[in-house]
């Protein structure tokens, strides 16, 4: 790996993981705003919704960001981002929740690269060879 691939590799995962960390922080705030939005679209099981949430986005989120189990944490947010697409923002006939569907499909798109060529030089998972 060139010192180019592995600067743009870091700012690739710092860039992808921090939508999550900051989302999960807003939940973690406000978990009754949160749970409220979860029943709202009619998702079965709030409050473990809202708990596999704060996994993904916080935990995972963290982990994609330092580089640790890189691979892994990015399937598990891509997973997480690509059914959220398709129930929070499926209305395809209301241009925002389109765009917002195509953002999700885009991220889980971009998770996808670190699952394939993982988390590049300055991560844990690669200080750990």
């Amino acid at each position: 790996m060139t010192q180019f691939q592995a600067i743009v590799s870091v700012i690739g995962r710092i860039l992808l993981s921090q939508i999550f960390i900051i989302s999960g922080v807003g939940k973690a705030a406000d978990p009754e705003g949160t749970i409220g939005y979860i029943q709202s679209v009619g998702a079965p099981l709030p409050e473990v919704a809202y708990a596999i949430a704060l996994f993904v986005e916080l935990g995972l989120g963290i982990a994609l960001l330092v580089g640790f189990k890189a691979r892994w944490a990015a399937a598990g947010i891509a997973l997480f981002t690509f059914a959220t697409a398709f129930l929070f923002h499926f209305n395809l006939a209301d241009q925002i929740q389109q765009i917002m569907f195509l953002k999700n499909l885009t991220i889980a798109g971009g998770l996808l690269i670190v699952v394939a060529f993982g988390a590049g030089a300055y991560s844990l998972d690669n200080r750990r060879r």
